[in-house]
């Protein structure tokens, strides 16, 4: 998408594309992240020792800890998953975690004080840093994640997702992502059957799978999601693999319409269960 701004006589093209803003928003995300981890440790030095710069336990010496830590601890949350960018930050496995992460980084920072300077200090202390560091980190990541799923949802769409089949479970399906603001944005439905339906959900119906490569070419779709029509699978998977396209299928397409599905692996090999 290009966008044009004059100045003066001169036009300057401000190339815009939904690429730019996913590295951006992580950016902002993990550099605010360590502003936020120091303040917390920051928050709880003053909460022991007082609104006073102490002698024996001195400032600058605990900051230089915290710093050394800080980037060690957004790594443990980079490899937890915490900051995808479709993650839900109000999920409980999300927030347990921010809290392993910031257990992990209480203790780096004790180890790394007291290895560096050879000084212990209150045990209170580390449990102000741990705790604050803990609240700071989990409010601000349900905000940013409130934030995040409007800019990520703008258009052209960060995400945008095709979805194939226009019946219930697909209405359905693009109602609860607009609904939550998900980062995924339904742009566009092809139904393999034909349908006389001109949208879904406030999402237009662009026709059959005859346009299918048409479609992925004008709309760049980053997921399909298959919501009927079984026997059109393979030639889906095989589409999306040649188009760099995370695919994806409804459990009811299977026939499976009770929620008891659930992805283990067995020996190295992911398989996709269904419980009595």
């Amino acid at each position: 998408m290009e966008r044009q701004c004059t100045v003066g006589r001169d036009e300057i093209a401000v190339v815009y594309t939904p690429l730019m803003r996913r590295p951006l928003l992580l950016i902002a995300w993990l550099l605010t992240d360590l502003v936020l981890f120091v303040g917390a440790y920051a928050c709880a030095y003053f909460l022991r020792v007082g609104f006073i710069v102490s002698t024996d336990f001195p400032l600058d010496h605990y900051l230089q800890a915290v710093l050394i830590v800080a980037p060690v601890w957004i790594g443990a949350m980079l490899i937890a998953g915490v900051f995808r960018l479709t993650s839900i930050q109000s999920s409980k496995r999300n927030l347990i975690m921010i809290v392993g992460s910031c257990v992990i980084g209480l203790s780096l920072f004790t180890l790394a004080y007291y290895f560096v300077f050879n000084q212990f200090f209150s045990r209170l202390l580390l449990v102000y840093a741990g705790a604050l560091s803990v609240i700071f980190t989990a409010i601000w990541h349900l905000a940013f994640d409130q934030w995040q799923r409007r800019v990520l949802r703008k258009d052209p769409p960060a995400f945008p997702v095709l979805v194939i089949g226009a019946n219930r479970d697909a209405e359905r399906f693009i109602k609860l992502l607009n609904e939550r603001q998900s980062p995924l944005k339904p742009v566009a439905v092809l139904d393999p059957a034909g349908s006389a339906q001109k949208e879904i959900a406030g999402v237009a119906v662009l026709g059959k799978l005859d346009r299918l490569e048409e479609t992925i070419k004008q709309l760049r779709p980053k997921y399909l999601v298959q919501c009927s029509n079984l026997e059109h699978t393979l030639n889906l998977i095989s589409v999306c693999r040649n188009h760099g396209i995370t695919y994806m299928l409804l459990p009811s397409v299977l026939g499976v319409v009770g929620g008891s599905e659930r992805s283990i692996v067995i020996e190295g090999q992911p398989v996709t269960t269904v419980e009595p």
